[in-house]
């Protein structure tokens, strides 16, 4: 059983693609890299993915989808971000009310560093072809305002990610990966 966690590689046009999606990349690393240091062995799989054309169409989520479908019975939820590494806000969710629910609490685990909102519906087209086929899903949601200043243009580069954000991000990202991975039931679909 898998629990999937995901950023892409945007970098086709002008910018060096740090914010998108080089941050959704990283802190999908580093959720993974803080469970393993921390010596964790959730029940189910924590996978990386790092998308590739997503630009281009979503091909490689396409590909990834047709060639890992036939196993989509032990996907438990697919995780994507895509919105920049900005101060977090909180977590947008799509499935049942019994899953969303069991995140919502999941969530109340953040509220020392005060990100628990729920949002709806994640979204994400790397993991659209999941949550079509009834997979839960989740995806970063962070304060956006600065985000089109930067999103595909020259601004692009590392100088936009703040490392203090970008650290929340990914106590968001691990906390809710290795929750989920480590229940003794998948989420309810």
């Amino acid at each position: 059983q898998i629990v999937l966690v995901s950023g892409h590689l945007d970098s086709w046009d002008v910018g060096q693609g740090a914010m998108d999606d080089g941050g959704g990349a990283f802190i999908s690393w580093e959720a993974l890299s803080l469970v393993k240091d921390l010596g964790l062995r959730p029940k189910r799989t924590l996978r990386l993915v790092l998308w590739t054309g997503e630009e281009q169409g979503g091909v490689g989520a396409e590909q990834y989808y047709q060639l890992h479908k036939e196993n989509i019975s032990n996907f438990d939820i697919v995780m994507e971000s895509d919105e920049g590494t900005f101060k977090p806000m909180g977590l947008a969710f799509t499935g049942t009310d019994e899953a969303r629910d069991i995140v919502r609490e999941i969530m109340t685990l953040l509220l020392p560093i005060n990100i628990t909102d729920i949002y709806d519906p994640a979204d994400g087209t790397d993991i659209d072809y999941w949550m079509r086929a009834g997979v839960p899903g989740a995806s970063l949601r962070d304060d956006i305002s600065k985000y089109f200043w930067f999103h595909h243009s020259h601004g692009d580069t590392m100088t936009v990610q703040d490392p203090n954000q970008m650290n929340l991000c990914a106590a968001v990202w691990t906390v809710v990966s290795y929750v989920i991975a480590d229940m003794e039931e998948m989420l309810p679909r």
